[in-house]
């Protein structure tokens, strides 16, 4: 009932704003632009169903009418107008023709243009090289994400089910799963579940582990994937400050401060095990926070807190997260003043904060984490 009022309410709004009134005055700007913004709206969910491409284009076209004052007038303006990038250079990876056997490689998802090639594409990339022999093939889990591709660029991502009806269609007997996720936390629990509901369709499936392993019982526990993902990760961003060592940086009074997503799932745990990485390997300078300050002490209050009792006078922000996208852009780098950035730099403690908006999954070592746990998964 809920969603045909909200039907109801958007067809009248477009009707007011570009059909008129009884031969009356015209809409107003804003009229215009409150029509545009609930178009939006009404495709900023996580369902799919008959009706959802048509109103993907509906609000592309009705964004497409406004002049650029009214364009202005919307109030998630930037979900058209913001540039990410160019969606051309990306690969929905969604051609049939598959095979018997497929590769797929299941992310959250990004709108970030430019974020979504360079770390997503870039692990399907490494996947599709090493197994020749595997149709690599895309499904994201966030439907709201693809919506927002689609109705911006025109792209279509299949989402889990696409992907798996896709995979039956075209007679796939071997599935392997490839989780993009960074640990085995509440995304990933839905995606075993996607996959169990079609497991009888095939001859075999496989799920492989995400970035990070297998979650340990408590922060001490740490394992050979935490301890490549740690070293690359810094050896990256020690690359990217211009500087000779990690021991370099802390001589300088440089601490690292990767942000992580945080979550209230039993996984949260990992980012302590990663914390406790870190420390295992003597990066004393290294620091794990959070967005969501879950599990507790990783907020972003917390780790400027912990930067400032070792000492450290320069911080360099970067993400915890496989992709650079809306987090990495707008948590951690924006200028609102709740950002990392914009709270680190009001604390008033710290010469300098840096940010690289640099996604774990553009780092080549990461990528070859990857492509070995999809090889355990095959062979």
């Amino acid at each position: 009932m809920k969603k045909i009022l909200s039907c109801i309410v958007v067809v009248l709004l477009i009707a007011t704003a570009f059909a008129g009134c009884g031969g009356s005055k015209g809409p107003t700007d804003q009229e215009k632009a409150d029509a545009v913004q609930a178009l939006i709206e009404a495709i900023q969910v996580q369902t799919r169903d008959e009706n959802t491409d048509k109103a993907c284009e509906d609000a592309k076209a009705a964004w497409d009418a406004l002049t650029d004052a009214q364009k202005a007038l919307v109030e998630d303006a930037d979900y058209f107008a913001l540039d990410t990038g160019d969606a051309s250079l990306d690969d929905p990876r969604n051609a049939d023709g598959i095979g018997e056997k497929e590769l797929l490689v299941v992310s959250f998802g990004t709108s970030f243009n430019d974020s979504r090639v360079k770390d997503i594409k870039a692990i399907e990339d490494a996947l599709q090289v090493a197994y020749p022999d595997w149709s690599v093939r895309r499904a994201f889990t966030a439907q709201i994400i693809i919506n927002h591709i689609q109705a911006r660029d025109g792209e279509k991502i299949d989402n889990m089910d696409q992907a798996l009806e896709r995979a039956v269609a075209n007679g796939v007997k071997i599935l392997v799963v490839q989780p993009t996720h960074l640990m085995q936390g509440a995304e990933y629990d839905e995606l075993c579940a996607a996959v169990k509901a079609y497991e009888d369709k095939f001859e075999s499936v496989t799920i492989a582990e995400p970035l990070l392993g297998v979650v340990g019982a408590d922060a001490t526990v740490i394992n050979a994937d935490k301890e490549a993902v740690a070293k690359a990760a810094v050896a990256d961003a020690v690359s990217l400050a211009g500087a000779e060592s990690l021991e370099a940086l802390a001589a300088d009074g440089t601490a690292i401060v990767f942000m992580g997503h945080g979550t209230a799932h039993t996984a949260k745990v990992t980012y302590m095990q990663m914390q406790t990485m870190m420390d295992t390997l003597g990066y004393a300078n290294v620091f794990i926070g959070t967005v969501e300050g879950e599990p507790e002490g990783t907020s972003a209050e917390d780790i400027i807190e912990k930067v400032k009792a070792a000492g450290y006078t320069k911080v360099i922000l970067r993400p915890l997260m496989v992709v650079a996208g809306d987090h990495a852009n707008n948590a951690m780098a924006g200028d609102d003043e709740d950002s990392w950035k914009s709270l680190f730099t009001a604390d008033g403690s710290f010469e300098s904060v840096d940010c690289q908006i640099v996604g774990l999954g553009r780092v080549f070592d990461v990528q070859v984490l990857y492509v070995e746990h999809a090889g355990a998964a095959i062979f």
